[in-house]
């Protein structure tokens, strides 16, 4: 096969950090707050605006509340089963490795005693029709390292008793969320909005709330977990008074994103832009036997990380991915570290839809270099 004349613009087409977005110039920030404090009447402003235009772009419901948190994704979710989780069983579902590692931190460093948890493997999703909602619930909306994602909120009761906590990192802002059946939900400004990293969003519900100042955890929390004084929520927290020190040039960096998503016209136009980059490589993997998608069935398919297995053994799928890299066509893209050997290609409103249509002849052409 001739190798392929035209590569994609950008080839960054990793997972997280993600790409930055179309026409992103660092000196379009606005970076009037960088040396100044984040408790400053323009910091506290800036850091407001993230929680504010959060949910408008979203679309919440008025009485949800949104935080900027510490340590990313993972920050927020543990803030949230630390805080919230005890007074209930809990249900735990896995089917990749973050969710298999909030199964680990309630299991074994909570130590919760009703606790179950409901796993499945790479590609597949538990029996969604077993979960108890008397109990709390934790789950990830996308696996991102499995490319296997719930295919609505159907099976969340509307009438649970206990609370639903998603972490839904790599699906806000690419996928329809249910936020009415949706009581904590977390993400990371370096995923769909392709910001930078090391700062979290947490969403509560009313009910979120009513279990904070209802319920006081037997053990110990850190600092940057508490989000109540004296029984009662610490409102300020989610007007941009943030718990620790944010890096006001992250939080510039996700003003500009939120801009940009509102300048397409809101969630919508960026759900539609994922969706379109995953049809690019739905239809190469119809005409392509060698290639396949982890995801069992099309209805769990992501359309930000989609995962692929090849028919190649382990060490020819990373020579293919190594000389895509050193072609300058796709960085990053080999799969998780925990996930079968195979390929994981970002396909989240960041990415253009004619950068992954110049990569598809290029992944044939690396397959055709490394199979022999």
């Amino acid at each position: 096969m001739t190798q392929p004349s035209t590569k994609p613009r950008s080839p960054n087409f990793s997972s997280g950090p993600c790409a930055k977005r179309p026409g992103y110039d660092v000196a379009q920030l606005d970076l009037s707050a960088l040396g100044r404090s984040h408790r400053s009447a323009l910091g506290k402003k800036l850091l407001g605006a993230c929680c504010t235009e959060t949910a408008r772009l979203l679309g919440l419901p008025a009485d949800y509340r949104v935080a900027v948190v510490p340590a990313s994704d993972t920050g927020a979710v543990e803030m949230a089963m630390w805080s919230l989780l005890g007074p209930r069983g809990v249900d735990m579902l896995a089917w990749e490795s973050f969710g298999a590692g909030w199964v680990t931190d309630v299991m074994k460093q909570l130590k919760l005693p009703n606790a179950r948890k409901l796993e499945a493997g790479y590609g597949d999703l538990p029996d969604l029709s077993q979960v108890n909602f008397d109990n709390d619930v934790v789950f990830t909306w996308n696996g991102t390292t499995s490319g296997v994602r719930v295919p609505n909120g159907d099976w969340i009761a509307d009438d649970r008793a206990g609370l639903t906590i998603c972490d839904a990192t790599s699906a806000v802002f690419a996928m329809e969320l249910p936020w009415h059946k949706l009581d904590v939900v977390t993400f990371s400004w370096q995923k769909v909005l392709g910001g930078e990293g090391a700062h979290g969003m947490l969403i509560l519900s009313p009910r979120a709330v009513e279990r904070l100042e209802s319920y006081s955890p037997p053990w110990p929390l850190p600092k940057i977990f508490r989000m109540t004084s004296g029984g009662k929520l610490t409102e300020s927290l989610f007007k941009g008074d943030t718990i620790n020190t944010p890096s006001m040039l992250c939080v510039a960096d996700y003003l500009d994103a939120l801009k940009w998503c509102d300048s397409l016209g809101g969630v919508q136009a960026l759900i539609a832009r994922s969706t379109a980059n995953l049809k690019v490589i739905e239809d190469f993997v119809a005409a392509n036997p060698w290639i396949s998608f982890l995801a069992k069935t099309k209805e769990t398919r992501s359309n930000t990380s989609v995962c692929l297995a090849l028919d190649l053994p382990e060490d020819k799928v990373k020579a293919l991915v190594k000389l895509l890299e050193s072609e300058g066509v796709a960085y990053d893209i080999g799969s998780y570290k925990d996930a079968p050997p195979g390929i994981r290609i970002w396909c989240g409103a960041t990415v253009e839809k004619s950068d992954l249509e110049a990569l598809m002849p290029w992944l044939k052409w690396a397959y055709e270099q490394v199979k022999d």
